[in-house]
């Protein structure tokens, strides 16, 4: 570390939390200049089959529930992950040097903490980047990793993916890498996928990096558990889509009359989530001017969760130009973590 580091590092801890937290509220932006708001819960809910987008998942009370589900012991994804992490942080960090830390769907950051603490171990400048749609969740994990982390700066970005990594600022330090941990990857359908990777690419610059996190295949008797467990939380995270939509269009769904569903599709290997209506009923969004009918055992489509071939998801992202440079998993080969770097562009 040079000697201007150390200096930097020495006058951030006699900031204030407030002075080091900066957060950005994109979704409330967009909600006020938008006059499409909703308008993909109008189409989801107007085509067959019905479907949502998974971004409604993540109102505040969703995000909590999200933080519980991590802790199930039907979730092997977030024990097997941070597990890996803990194992090889110091190896990431040795990898990118002084490095800001950008990551998306951050919820409560526990995971992040690994490497922060890797960062710090080394005397780095710790700048770290949340990103997630829920304002709530951003602040109260900010603040507490503030508490705990005397020189560390956090600029917090309330939105979506897209918007927020339109949005970056400029990196105050040496690099930046992407983290997109947590198997989120899998929610995205092919397109989506490409979509994205081109979102990260336009967000790095040469060099820079990317930290991916991916569920491999496995067995549905290990799959199915995980997305239905038997204290009903995952049932609650996803119906609570349903409560998000009631408060945020004036909506009338009674959550009672829907049940969650999960399985397994192994010709797509991916876990799929719906919420089916118990029977016949007409449920109306009044903001949306929207009145929606369900036929008993009607389904809305509301998340996947695509599991990966290591082979394939290496050579996609490099044909992309995100090149793996290194990639650790478990023992069972459950999960896998990888360090890409972006390559010179022609």
């Amino acid at each position: 570390m040079s000697i201007s580091e150390a200096v930097s590092n020495k006058n951030t801890s006699h900031k204030s939390i407030e002075e080091r937290l900066q957060i950005q509220r994109l979704v409330e932006a967009t909600k006020i200049v938008s006059s499409s708001a909703g308008s993909d819960v109008v189409k989801g809910l107007t085509q067959f089959p019905k479907s949502l987008p998974a971004y409604y998942f993540y109102d505040d009370r969703g995000s909590e529930l999200f933080e519980q589900i991590c802790e199930l012991p039907e979730y092997y994804l977030t024990r097997t992950e941070t597990a890996i992490l803990q194992e090889y942080a110091g190896e990431i960090v040795k990898i990118t040097g002084a490095c800001e830390l950008v990551e998306l769907g951050s919820g409560s950051s526990t995971k992040t903490r690994i490497l922060l603490d890797a960062y710090r171990q080394l005397n780095y400048p710790l700048r770290y980047l949340p990103i997630d749609v829920s304002a709530g969740m951003l602040e109260s994990s900010a603040r507490n990793l503030l508490k705990d982390y005397p020189s560390l700066q956090v600029y917090a970005l309330a939105g979506t993916y897209e918007l927020a990594l339109a949005k970056l600022p400029p990196t105050q330090s040496p690099t930046r890498m992407i983290g997109f941990i947590g198997s989120s990857l899998g929610n995205l359908n092919p397109h989506e996928c490409d979509v994205f990777f081109s979102q990260i690419i336009n967000a790095l610059q040469p060099g820079e990096y990317f930290l991916l996190g991916i569920d491999l295949h496995k067995s549905k008797e290990i799959l199915e558990p995980a997305y239905d467990d038997s204290q009903g939380v995952s049932a609650a995270f996803n119906l609570n889509m349903l409560d998000h939509l009631n408060r945020r269009f004036e909506g009338d769904f009674d959550t009672t009359q829907f049940e969650h569903w999960a399985f397994y599709n192994e010709t797509k290997n991916q876990i799929e989530m719906h919420l089916k209506s118990v029977r016949s009923q007409t449920v109306q969004l009044k903001s949306l001017n929207l009145t929606v009918n369900f036929a008993q055992n009607e389904t809305i489509f509301t998340e996947i969760s695509r599991k990966f071939n290591l082979n394939t998801i290496q050579q996609q992202l490099t044909t992309k130009g995100l090149v793996p440079i290194q990639t650790w998993t478990d023992a069972k080969q459950w999960f896998a973590l990888l360090l890409c770097q972006l390559q010179v562009r022609d």
